[in-house]
């Protein structure tokens, strides 16, 4: 009887250690409303060949193979800190004004990103835009991070999200 609580108390120990090996997979999701038509704003954002185009922290955006707004077009962005992401798109859909990618590479503290993007029109002269991911943390050997925590990977992401959606709005607004 004693060997068997032993053996309780040590696979007890090893439960929690184990459920925190492998990181959760997060969401987060951003939006932001436009005074602009909704094919306005899509024709600002939909180009997946250049993401410079709206969101500040790009400086160049290259496409390495496939077709710009064709899924399987891979990026390659490069961010305002010369670090890069690499980055393709998995499905591009003009007519609901919507796109999704993945990230294969980059310096953010994210694996397993993928994240959608869709313009929807609130009037004909106003639209919404929402960015949304899944992800987990990681550090740049894709393990979770130690000292880092679910919320330092959101909040990391959140400020990527909330950079472009609010630069967005304004080049939108201002044409």
């Amino acid at each position: 009887m004693r060997a068997l609580f032993t053996s309780f108390i040590l696979l007890a120990g090893l439960i929690p250690a184990a459920s925190h090996a492998a990181a959760e997979t997060l969401k987060l999701e951003e939006s932001v409303e436009i005074n602009a038509k909704a094919d306005t704003v899509w024709a600002n954002v939909s180009n997946f060949g250049d993401l410079g185009l709206w969101h500040p922290a790009v400086k160049t955006t290259h496409i390495l193979s496939g077709t710009p707004n064709l899924p399987g077009a891979i990026r390659l962005l490069t961010l305002q800190d010369n670090s890069q992401v690499k980055e393709e798109l998995l499905t591009f859909s003009p007519a609901q004004k919507t796109f999704s990618y993945k990230i294969l590479e980059g310096v953010f503290p994210v694996s397993n990103y993928r994240s959608t993007i869709t313009v929807k029109a609130l009037s004909d002269s106003k639209s919404k835009v929402t960015w949304s991911g899944d992800f987990k943390r990681k550090d740049l050997s894709d393990k979770p991070v130690a000292n880092q925590t679910d919320n330092d990977a959101i909040k990391t992401m959140t400020v990527v999200y909330r950079a472009g959606l609010d630069n967005l709005k304004k080049i939108s607004e201002g044409m």
